[in-house]
């Protein structure tokens, strides 16, 4: 098996740690450090001896090493991590262990040993079992036998295959949730840089609405804008027009943008540095000033996100931000949005808040903290009826409140009484 030998590697190939953000220089050595960190103060906590991670986010998360993310997430495990409280291992996908090269993250890269069955074919169960023995062995080097392993997204059988090697298995979600929900004040402006960079590509989004253009072009505008700005991709396609404003979560299609009809859309990008840029906007096409009815649905979801984020503050209990939450009207319950508020880092995350009517069946308690950062959400349209609007604010909560993290402005012909 071929080795780097990243020491020798990392004074020979420098990375570029120091970037500018919005208007202030990001530190990104102290940001992987910082993010290491809190896994393996997670990992402390709960007693785990080596975390395996598998899912691309949280790969990056933990060393900053980023490789066909969308892929990766889809092949796993073509690429995987060993980390304990003393060294990180890289398994990188074949041909590309010198992605990650000079990264401090990183003690040592191998190349991944890939346990599927589109790698391996019918000798899918041998090739589990390889790989869960040479894992062991590696674990029981670095850290001993039997120690509690968590892992997240790897095949059933390589979890089996390993789990009959003597490891007590542990699920990670729990401990990577809670290293990431709060972040450094280098991370926000990685979070800052990515919405200056999400919200120039709105603005030019907003600019090519007119009636004839397709969604699917309009949404063609943004991507365009992320890429160019150095972002990575949309996580989802949630921008819809009309009638398919109602209900939400319809994807972006081939339908023509009409006169004087709303067109809705949910960001989802993952941008710059890998961070989550998450706020939503409705538009009104024009040429005619919006409906009355359109200027209702807008102003209750302006309302309700406004009320939502007031409430905010650190020390509050998830329970009782669902119990002090923005009322929903009982014509709009139906198609309400699944969550008043959620967690988002570099995707969206722990936790989730949700609305009053909800929790007693889907809801968890905890408490907002500083360093989270926070989406709040809005959709409001009518059960049965023809439109909707959606409206998303990013916000970063602080010692003593919030400080709101997007900038892009709301529509001022819809807020018109």
């Amino acid at each position: 098996m071929a080795l780097i030998d990243w020491h020798a590697e990392r004074s020979s190939s420098p990375r570029l740690d120091i970037v500018q953000g919005d208007g202030d220089a990001i530190d990104l050595a102290a940001v992987r450090s910082y993010r290491l960190g809190r896994v393996r103060e997670q990992m402390r906590h709960f007693g785990i001896g080596a975390l395996i991670l598998s899912d691309p986010v949280n790969i990056r998360y933990a060393t900053g090493a980023r490789n066909m993310q969308v892929f990766s997430a889809r092949n796993a495990p073509a690429r995987y991590c060993l980390i304990t409280t003393e060294r990180v291992i890289l398994f990188e996908f074949t041909g590309c262990e010198h992605l990650a090269m000079g990264l401090e993250t990183i003690d040592e890269v191998r190349p991944a040993r890939t346990a599927s069955f589109v790698a391996a074919g019918p000798d899918i169960v041998a090739r589990e079992k390889s790989w869960a023995r040479e894992m062991a062995d590696l674990i029981a080097t670095e850290v001993g036998r039997n120690v509690p392993v968590g892992m997240e997204r790897m095949n059933a059988g390589s979890a089996l295959a390993l789990a009959a090697e003597g490891f007590p298995l542990v699920d990670a979600q729990q401990p990577l949730e809670l290293a990431r929900c709060i972040k450094s004040d280098e991370e926000i402006k990685c979070a800052v840089a990515s919405l200056r960079a999400t919200e120039a590509g709105v603005a030019a989004l907003r600019e090519a609405i007119r009636p004839g253009i397709t969604e699917n072009a309009l949404w063609s505008v943004l991507h365009q804008a992320i890429i160019e700005r150095d972002g990575d991709y949309c996580e989802t396609r949630l921008l819809s027009s009309g009638e398919r404003t109602n209900p939400w979560f319809q994807e972006t299609g081939g339908k023509p943008l009409a006169a004087n009809e709303l067109v809705a859309l949910d960001t989802d990008v993952v941008g710059c540095h890998g961070y989550y840029s998450d706020f939503s906007r409705t538009f009104h096409v024009g040429p005619n000033a919006p409906s009355a009815t359109q200027r209702e649905l807008y102003r209750l979801a302006y309302e309700q996100v406004h009320h939502n984020m007031a409430i905010i503050e650190p020390g509050l209990s998830f329970r009782e931000y669902a119990e002090r939450a923005w009322d929903i009207p009982a014509r709009f319950h139906a198609n309400r949005y699944y969550l008043s508020a959620h967690g988002v880092g570099m995707t969206g995350e722990y936790p989730y808040l949700y609305h009053r009517a909800d929790f007693p069946d889907a809801g968890y308690d905890g408490i907002i903290q500083p360093g989270m950062t926070l989406c709040v959400e809005s959709y409001i349209g009518a059960e049965g009826g023809h439109e909707g609007v959606k409206l998303e604010e990013q916000l970063l909560v602080t010692d003593t409140g919030t400080r709101l993290l997007s900038h892009f402005p709301f529509e001022q012909a819809l807020l018109a009484p």
